[in-house]
C-alpha cells in the first residue's frame, strides 16, 4: 500500500478515502493509495513552506551533496525501485534497471553540479555612483505534478532542478503508478531536511487543491494538454509561475536516400518503447513517396516480431497500456479509422488479461484524419506519404503539438534546412528519442513551455532579482 510523505513522516490520508493500484498486466488489484483532501494538501504545503525558509539559505555547496547523497541511494535501491514501479507499470525490469534508473541517477548527478554553476551578470557600474548586483533567488514552494508513463523518470526530472535551486516542492504521483515517487520521498527524507520533498498521493481533485492552493509559487505538470490547459487556467488566479511538458505527436520524416531496412528497425524501437507511452515516441512516420511502400513493408516485418508480454522479468519487447481506460481509448481510435486507411498488423488488443495492445501499422491515412492529430500513446505507427520537401515539412507541423520529430536523411544540406523549418522543441537526425541531462527537453505550441533538464530548467525554477546601491 503506497502513502503520503509529508515531512518525512509516512501518513495516511486524513479522511482515509483510497484509490486501488491495478497491475496493468493482470488487471488485478494489488495495493491501494490514500485520496489526499484538503487537510492533508494544507499539512504538505505548510511543511514545504517552513521547510524553504531555512532550505533557501543553504549554500549551493550544501545542495549539492544532498543531491550527490540521493543520487547514491536511487542506484543503491535499484531493484526496490524498479520492483515497485514494473508492479504498476508493467514495465521490463531491465529496462528500469539498464536505463531509467541510470538517467535517474545521472540527472540527480547533473543538477548537483548545476546547483553550484548558476550565472547571471557580472556586478558593475550601470549608472555613476550606483552598483548593480543580481541575485538568482529560488522562487518558492513548488507544485509538481507527474505523470504514469514515467513515474520516477519524471519525479526526478521535477524534484532535482527544484530542489537545487532552493526550492522545496510538494510533488503528487500519477493516481495509478505512486509507489516509485513514495519510495524515491524516503530516500530523500535520509539526505534533505524534513519537509524538502514531499510526495501527496491522490486524484484529480487533490491535483485542482494543490494548484488552487495560495501558498505554491510555480505549478509543474507533465501529463496531458488538456490537464496542462486546466492546470494554467487554475494558476492564472493567483498569478502562479507553470511549466508545462504536455502532449507529442512526433513526425518522423525519412527521406528516399536511405538505408530502408535499417531506419525502420531505428523507427519501431523509438515508437514501441514504453508501449509507445512516450510524448516523444516516433508514431507518426512521414516517408517520400519513391520509398513509401518498401518503408511500410518494412516497419510491418519489424513490427509484427515484435513481443509484448508482462514486465517483470519477462523476455518481451515492450509491456502494457497503464490502464483499462487507456486500451478503451486506442481501441476506439483504431475502430474510427478512415475507410481509406490498412492496418498491416497489429490494430486490436492482445491476450486476455491486462492491457497489452498489439504493435501496430497503419497506412493510408490523411492529414485531417484524428489518429494523425490526435496523440495515440499506444504501441501504433501511422505512415504517410509525401513528395517533396516543403510538403513534408508542412505535414510534420499540420499538427496543434510541438515537443520533438526527427529527420532521416544523407543530405547534410537538407537536414540543416528541413530542421531549421520543423516547429518542435526537439529535432533528432536520424536517430529518435535519446535524452542527456545537459540538454533541455521542452516543446512548443500545445506541447506546453519550460524546459526539463538542462540547465535551462533551472531558469523556471529561479527568479532574478536586481539590487543597486549608492557607493
Amino acid at each position: 500500500m503506497a502513502h503520503n510523505v509529508i515531512n518525512g513522516e509516512r501518513l495516511s490520508g486524513v479522511d482515509g478515502h483510497t484509490a486501488d493500484l491495478v497491475d496493468p498486466a493482470t488487471g488485478e488489484i494489488r495495493g491501494s493509495a490514500p485520496i489526499s483532501g484538503p487537510s492533508d494538501v494544507d499539512n504538505a504545503l505548510r511543511a514545504a513552506a517552513t521547510a524553504f525558509r531555512s532550505w533557501r539559505r543553504g549554500t549551493p555547496g550544501e545542495r549539492a551533496n544532498a543531491l550527490l547523497g540521493l543520487a547514491d541511494a536511487v542506484e543503491d535501491n535499484a531493484k526496490l525501485l524498479a520492483d515497485a514501479e514494473c508492479a504498476e507499470t508493467g514495465k521490463q525490469w531491465h529496462v528500469m534497471l539498464d536505463e531509467e534508473i541510470p538517467a535517474c541517477v545521472d540527472a540527480l548527478r547533473f543538477f548537483a553540479g548545476a546547483a553550484r554553476n548558476l550565472d547571471g551578470k557580472a556586478a558593475g557600474e550601470y549608472a555613476t555612483g550606483l552598483t548593480s548586483t543580481i541575485r538568482r533567488e529560488p522562487v518558492g514552494v513548488c507544485v509538481q505534478i507527474a505523470p504514469w508513463n514515467y513515474p520516477l523518470l519524471m519525479a526526478v526530472w521535477k524534484i532535482a532542478p527544484a530542489v537545487a535551486a532552493g526550492n522545496t516542492t510538494v510533488l503528487k504521483p500519477a493516481e495509478t503508478t505512486p509507489s516509485s515517487a513514495v519510495l524515491l520521498a524516503e530516500l530523500a527524507g535520509e539526505h534533505l531536511p524534513s519537509g524538502v520533498v514531499n510526495v501527496l498521493c491522490g486524484d484529480r481533485e487533490t491535483g485542482r487543491l494543490l494548484v488552487e492552493h495560495p501558498t505554491p509559487a510555480l505549478v509543474s505538470i507533465t501529463g496531458s494538454t488538456r490537464a496542462g490547459m486546466q492546470v494554467a487556467a487554475s494558476a492564472a488566479a493567483t498569478l502562479k509561475r507553470t511549466h508545462l511538458e504536455l502532449g507529442g505527436n512526433a513526425p518522423v520524416i525519412v527521406f528516399d536516400d536511405v538505408d530502408v531496412a535499417d531506419t525502420a528497425e531505428k523507427i519501431v524501437g523509438a515508437a514501441f518503447y514504453n508501449a509507445g507511452q512516450d510524448c516523444t515516441a516516433a508514431s507518426r512516420v512521414l516517408v517520400h513517396a519513391n520509398v513509401h511502400d518498401e518503408l511500410v513493408e518494412a516497419l510491418t516485418k519489424v513490427a509484427s516480431a515484435q513481443r509484448t508480454g508482462r514486465g517483470s522479468r519477462e523476455a518481451a519487447d515492450f509491456g502494457p497500456l497503464n490502464s483499462q481506460a487507456q486500451l478503451d481509448r486506442v481501441t476506439g481510435l483504431i475502430s474510427r479509422l478512415p475507410a481509406g486507411a490498412v492496418v498491416h498488423c497489429g490494430g486490436h488488443r492482445f491476450g486476455d488479461r491486462g492491457f497489452f495492445f498489439a504493435p501496430t501499422v497503419v497506412s493510408g491515412v490523411g492529414q485531417d484524419d484524428e489518429i494523425v492529430q490526435e496523440e495515440v500513446f499506444a504501441p501504433v505507427i501511422t505512415v504517410q506519404a509525401f513528395s517533396s520537401e516543403e510538403e513534408a515539412v508542412e505535414l510534420a507541423n499540420g499538427v496543434p503539438y510541438g515537443l520533438a520529430s526527427s529527420v532521416w536523411s544523407d543530405n547534410h544540406r537538407r537536414v540543416l534546412r528541413v530542421s531549421a523549418a520543423l516547429d518542435f522543441g526537439c529535432v533528432w537526425v536520424n536517430t529518435h528519442g535519446p535524452l542527456v541531462s545537459e540538454m533541455p527537453h521542452g516543446g512548443f505550441k500545445l506541447s506546453g513551455h519550460g524546459k526539463d533538464l538542462s540547465g535551462y530548467s533551472l531558469d523556471d525554477y529561479t527568479r532574478v532579482k536586481h539590487v543597486m546601491s549608492a557607493v
